[in-house]
């Protein structure tokens, strides 16, 4: 009855379906122009993590201006003439740009101990190293000294400092929430546009001092923006370089024009089409959805490559039959195969949503409707298009000019045991490299070491304290009863002062807070750590290293200019919520670092070390955030692959009927995955977001061949009744569709080794192999299996 209708609506009216198609292309091609991209830090973290709340609620009240960091190592010394006049002329230079609200360089850094004048006087008109009647080699080594400035804006040798450009914040930020969702996405583009605009501009700035020595560009507005190009290049790169491929598969192929044009018209209407549809829900492409568009092109062209091939086995069959007659026949076939292996590839993709990673969420859903539009165009456009061209002329190239499949049908029939053999070692070694496989990556190495990003990251990280930023909050009761022996320190403040600032200042606060940050400066992954503790450090230096006592802190704090306070004291204490932050910096490059290891051992060490209660601290911080996005990775693997597994395995039983036939099916497909999985564990590799990935995919789209091979042995099955003559006959039939299509599709991962971003390039490449093994297993091991198994009853 469907097939029925099939051919009533779509093949009988070939003109009509064309115009609908041509309608649908226009429409939605006109909302390809709100098609995104977003590579906003938000894109890496998992969805509707409290954590998040958290960390911005914190920024909130500590203040949290948005900047770009710039590494620079002068070729001379950093004190010399040259240096500082250098140092001041490029940062008068970055801050003549208007978007900058700031710039903080060595040359700003107050210089309290290089006068002998009392330290209040020394707050008030302190001096910095760019005046002229400063010693500025006492200067330099006072700022090199500073518990607070030291592997922070001057690396600890003293070759590098840093420079902090902070960012003008947008006037139209506080309103954002009141604006419609299209207001809000206009808003957000126009951001990312300046801020494109913003690191272009600095970028020329930097060029223009590059004979003064190294200057690279940090910090996230920078990362960002260099990630959307990454994904627009990708997008491109992927887009022509599979089209080529597809074109040059196509014409070896069928050596003739139509069927290059066909397919690619399927493919080229397909890709518009999805690209409207993002458009007109709002998704946005991430870095991890950035190969969608070359793999709607892989998997539409395995489609019409199968159906295309397939039309021309029949034609060739049936000589006698009329076009119409062989489109009927073809589609008729080919659609449950295509459909189930449509179906399963969704599967695999939809397995994705379970991630709570957001977008690998998006990726599932894009991909998952990439999908369905590419099906929806393989069974319209392409019979359309066939209804119209003459294909009298037009034949496959000789099946038995497939040497390779001829090859791998006599390894089933003559080595079976070799196969089986073989196949159990790479259980083997699947099962050892699976029990190595780590979340445990750095952020710095997903780029290549010779980008911009890369290598400022690398001079951070090792020279000014470290990349990653955690927040260590300790949180103290608002009403303290007073302790002994504090009654006689205070008591001379008067009672007209009893809600000033100054008596939050007390000596359990300050021990607590000193005693925390000298144990988290204690870690070897630990770069720079800084919280109040700092402060006292400096001022104590300042008392000629007498510590300051706890009325002496009250007073000192009430007597600070509010300029310094709002810069120094500030980010580190919150008197109204009486609460005190701990600022650090992980060396994310560190080889053996343990993210969750070294969460776990702080947690535990500050209950049972330092005899702090569970509502004593919080952590929160970036490490917090990329620590859950890379230990949900493990639980997102075993959920999505036990997902497409049993989802799979219950398709292959609805379509075949059939316990032990579904078996055979999914076997060598599950072993081409795991096998992978082994791969990447026995290489060290560790997971990360796009490799996450590649098992449940690569079942997902390697299913496919074994539908379509066991779909066509149980066809071929029933006219022979010799299982060795099926397995020959459907190897030079069926057999040669899939090597075909898994040529393609591996060939079409592969050009994402092309890709910036280093997860991008191991997806491609572990996902190209995976393929290819699950192609050679499906033409060795899926056959060998029938042979043994004979699933379709006896010989005759």
């Amino acid at each position: 009855m469907l097939a029925q209708m099939y051919q009533n609506v779509v093949l009988k009216n070939p003109k009509a379906v064309f115009i609908l198609l041509i309608i649908s292309i226009l429409s939605f091609g006109y909302y390809s122009k709100d098609f995104r991209l977003d590579a906003s830090s938000e894109t890496l973290l998992i969805d509707g993590d409290p954590d998040l709340a958290y960390l911005q609620e914190i920024s909130e009240r500590y203040g949290s201006k948005e900047f770009l960091i710039l590494t620079y190592t002068p070729n001379e010394g950093m004190v010399t003439d040259s240096s500082i006049n250098n140092l001041l002329s490029l940062k008068y230079k970055i801050q003549s740009l208007d978007w900058v609200h700031s710039v903080i360089t060595l040359l700003d850094i107050p210089l309290l101990n290089n006068s002998e004048a009392p330290l209040q006087e020394r707050l008030e008109s302190f001096k910095t190293l760019k005046d002229e009647e400063v010693d500025r080699e006492r200067g330099f080594s006072e700022i090199l000294n500073s518990p607070v400035f030291r592997n922070f804006v001057i690396s600890e040798d003293g070759k590098t400092s840093g420079i902090i450009v902070n960012i003008k914040q947008n006037k139209n930020l506080e309103d954002i929430e009141n604006k419609s969702r299209e207001e809000i996405e206009n808003y957000k583009d126009q951001i990312k546009k300046q801020n494109h605009q913003n690191i272009l501009e600095i970028r020329q700035v930097i060029q223009s001092y590059g004979d003064v020595g190294k200057i690279y560009l940090g910090g996230i507005p920078m990362i960002s923006d260099d990630m959307m190009t990454f994904i627009k290049s990708d997008i491109i790169v992927f887009g022509i370089g599979v089209l080529l491929f597809i074109i040059a598969t196509l014409w070896f192929v069928f050596r003739n024009l139509i069927w290059i044009i066909v397919p690619i018209s399927s493919c080229f209407f397909s890709v518009i089409i999805m690209m409207g549809l993002l458009g007109l829900l709002g998704w946005k492409v991430t870095v991890i959805s950035s190969n969608f568009i070359a793999l709607m092109l892989i998997l539409t062209m395995a489609m019409n490559i199968h159906m295309s091939t397939r039309f021309l086995q029949l034609k060739k069959n049936f000589p006698s039959k009329n076009n119409f007659e062989i489109i009927s026949l073809t589609t008729s076939k080919m659609f449950w195969p295509i459909l189930y292996t449509v179906l399963t590839t969704i599967l695999a993709f939809l397995s994705l949503i379970f991630s709570e990673i957001k977008p690998i969420i998006d990726f599932g859903w894009m991909m998952t409707f990439g999908l369905i539009t590419s099906f929806i165009i393989t069974f319209t456009l392409l019979p359309t298009l066939l209804s119209f061209t003459s294909t009298g002329n037009v034949s496959l190239k000789k099946e038995q000019d497939s040497k390779i499949t001829s090859i791998l049908g006599s390894i089933s029939l003559n080595n079976k045991f070799t196969i089986f053999s073989a196949t159990g070692i790479i259980i083997v070694l699947s099962v050892i490299g699976i029990s190595k496989l780590e979340v445990e990556n750095s952020f710095i190495n997903y780029f290549d070491k010779n980008t911009e990003i890369y290598k400022g990251m690398k001079l951070i990280d090792e020279q000014l304290g470290g990349t990653t930023p955690l927040e260590v909050i300790l949180k103290f009761p608002k009403k303290e009863e007073k302790k002994s022996g504090e009654d006689d320190e205070f008591e001379d403040w008067g009672e007209e002062d009893a809600n000033d600032d100054k008596y939050w200042f007390t000596k359990d606060k300050i021990d607590r807070i000193a005693s925390v940050h000298n144990y988290l400066d204690s870690l070897p992954q630990v770069g720079k750590v800084l919280s109040f503790s700092s402060i006292i450090d400096v001022a104590t230096q300042l008392n000629n290293n007498n510590p300051l006592g706890t009325l002496e802190m009250g007073v000192l704090y009430s007597k600070i200019p509010e300029s310094i306070k709002t810069e120094i004291i500030d980010p580190y204490l919150s008197i109204e919520n009486s609460e005190a932050r701990i600022s650090l910096r992980i060396i994310d490059s560190q080889e053996n670092l343990r993210r969750n290891d070294l969460i776990n051992k702080i947690n535990f060490d500050l209950k049972n070390e330092l005899g702090l209660e569970k509502d004593d601290y919080k952590l929160a911080g970036v490490l917090i955030l990329f620590n859950n996005l890379l230990q949900s990775l493990f639980k997102s693997q075993i959920l999505t692959l036990g997902l497409v597994m049993i989802g799979i395995f219950s398709m292959f039983i609805i379509l075949f009927r059939n316990i032990k036939l579904s078996l055979i099916g999914v076997v060598p497909n599950f072993i081409a995955a795991f096998f992978i999985l082994g791969i990447i564990g026995l290489l060290g590799i560790p997971l990360d977001m796009m490799t996450i990935t590649i098992a449940a995919i690569t079942i997902g789209i390697a299913v496919d061949n074994s539908i379509h091979y066991i779909y066509r042995f149980k066809e071929e099955f029933t006219k022979l009744k010799d299982y060795n003559k099926t397995l020959k006959t459907c190897h030079s039939t069926v057999g040669v569709a899939i090597l075909n299509t898994s040529i393609t599709i591996v060939f079409g991962f592969s050009i994402l080794v092309l890709s910036k971003f280093i997860p991008t390039i191991y997806f491609g490449m572990f996902t190209g192999l995976a393929m290819l093994l699950a192609m050679i297993s499906v033409l060795t091991l899926l056959p060998a299996l029938i042979l043994v198994v004979k699933p379709f009853g006896k010989d005759a």
